[in-house]
């Protein structure tokens, strides 16, 4: 049920794009500690890493108690990824979510069992952030991988997004309030294991929707 407080969820797994909608280039940049200075850091030791929880935000003047309001703790899985045909599709379980995310050529085009085309794109429709706490990825595979990833803000623009590039040889924890729409291997799939906040608030924005355009995310080793 909706309230003054909730929008409607995305319809994940039936998005309705518009045909013929324009495409918007995202910049790469390698992912060191350095370039994502504001977003998060690379993670070698994922198991002890901490989650950031945000403590629960009070309605009026008084403050929430010392200790209080923070201790939903996290929740871990795997989150797959994995190519169908065109569509690149995730499920995060240990939220127990399954996303299309997006698709390697124009949606209208894409077929959704043989692939047509060559996967070196993702062309994406959809991000999020969480403002209850960060999210850790760590690829079980090594598996290289591409991060659309924009600072936090409500007045958020498609321009504000980069494509960090990861070897794989590291995890990468975002904190936040982080813009980000999951991690996109670079390849036929991969598998991440997974822990963010446990109350798993989730805050959209819908680029076909809001820009009318998507944004083209490279999945190429720079």
């Amino acid at each position: 049920m909706l309230t003054s407080d909730t929008a409607q969820s995305p319809d994940f797994l039936n998005p309705d794009i518009p045909a013929e909608l324009p495409l918007l280039d995202m910049p790469i940049v390698v992912a060191s500690d350095e370039t994502l200075d504001g977003y998060g850091c690379l993670v070698e030791d994922y198991e002890n890493f901490p989650i950031e929880i945000v403590t629960w935000p009070t309605s009026g003047s008084r403050k929430v108690d010392e200790g209080t309001g923070n201790q939903g703790g996290t929740a871990e899985g795997i989150f797959e990824f994995w190519w169908e045909g065109d569509v690149l599709w995730g499920r995060n379980n240990a939220v127990k979510d399954t996303y299309i995310l997006g698709w390697s050529r124009n949606p209208e085009e894409a077929d959704t069992k043989v692939a047509t085309r060559e996967k070196d794109q993702v062309l994406l429709w959809h991000a999020n952030y969480h403002p209850d706490g960060g999210q850790l990825f760590y690829s079980l595979d090594g598996t290289p991988f591409m991060v659309p990833l924009a600072l936090p803000g409500d007045d958020v623009q498609p321009e504000d997004f980069v494509a960090f590039y990861c070897d794989g040889s590291k995890g990468l924890y975002i904190h936040p309030n982080i813009w980000h729409e999951g991690v996109f291997p670079i390849g036929e799939k991969g598998r991440f294991y997974d822990r963010q906040g446990k109350v798993h608030a989730r805050v959209s924005v819908n680029f076909a929707e809001e820009f009318g355009m998507l944004l083209k995310v490279p999945l190429q080793i720079p």
